[in-house]
């Protein structure tokens, strides 16, 4: 029987060292990564036929939405529901993504993204809980560019692909600036904008960017984050110019 070859490395508690651990899956057709470890789930023998511990991994929706399921895959962060077996290299080799507090195995701990969401007023207040009626209305070509950026899963790929987002750096990451941008060019949003771009102007914010692009070609979503980056860019200067002159600029 045709198997599948795994090397997972593996790590029992945070402050435990990690470790790698192989196991052969049996092959089925449209496999994915997900389905693989569900197996293993299933059956915790690993490739020496010893019993050992499930592998702990965290999945939801299983069609790239949720973003749960970040891993590094063969050197390449992305999410395992989409990683399909028959497209991918033998061994295949699982890690955890290292910009992030390891919980267990491949188990991360996203907070620091959730905070950030947070810190920037990563949506659109409105007063009151009464029918407010039809919102503001936006352009086309601003509504399009929107809905891309509200596609982000916050799902860390784009901070595990950025070189500078490591233990050394306080950057905040490439995936907040579309999230400011988006938030920042609704008509209602914008009235946050300023604190937002302050935010971003801040230590570890827009200017830590080192433009690798290494973000945007990681995107499983597509979204155009170096597009966002370069308005944030370019708004935070106008907002320094303005804390600098006053409103009258």
């Amino acid at each position: 029987m045709k198997e599948v070859h795994f090397i997972i490395q593996r790590q029992d508690h945070p402050d435990k060292e990690p470790y790698e651990e192989e196991f052969m899956i049996p092959y089925r057709p449209t496999m994915n990564v997900i389905s693989a470890l569900m197996e293993i789930q299933r059956n915790p023998v690993n490739a020496n036929g010893e019993k050992t511990t499930p592998v702990a991994w965290t999945a939801a929706c299983l069609e790239e939405v949720c973003g749960s399921c970040s891993v590094t895959i063969n050197g390449t962060p992305r999410q395992a529901c989409t990683a399909l077996i028959d497209k991918l290299e033998q061994p295949i080799r699982l890690k955890p993504m290292s910009s992030f507090p390891i919980v267990r195995d491949l188990i991360i701990d996203r907070t620091n993204m959730f905070d950030t969401l947070k810190r920037s007023k990563s949506w659109i207040p409105i007063d009151g809980t009464y029918d407010l009626g039809e919102g503001p209305r936006m352009a086309e070509p601003k509504r399009q560019v929107a809905y891309e950026y509200s596609k982000c899963m916050t799902c860390g790929v784009c901070l595990e692909a950025c070189p500078v987002v490591n233990v050394r750096s306080d950057f905040i990451g490439p995936f907040i600036f579309s999230q400011v941008e988006l938030k920042n060019a609704h008509p209602t949003g914008k009235m946050n904008q300023s604190e937002r771009l302050q935010t971003v102007m801040g230590e570890g914010g827009i200017e830590a960017c080192s433009n690798s692009q290494n973000c945007v070609q990681s995107c499983p979503k597509g979204i155009p984050l170096t597009t966002a980056i370069a308005a944030v860019n370019r708004k935070s200067v106008l907002e320094a110019f303005r804390n600098f002159f006053g409103e009258t600029l």
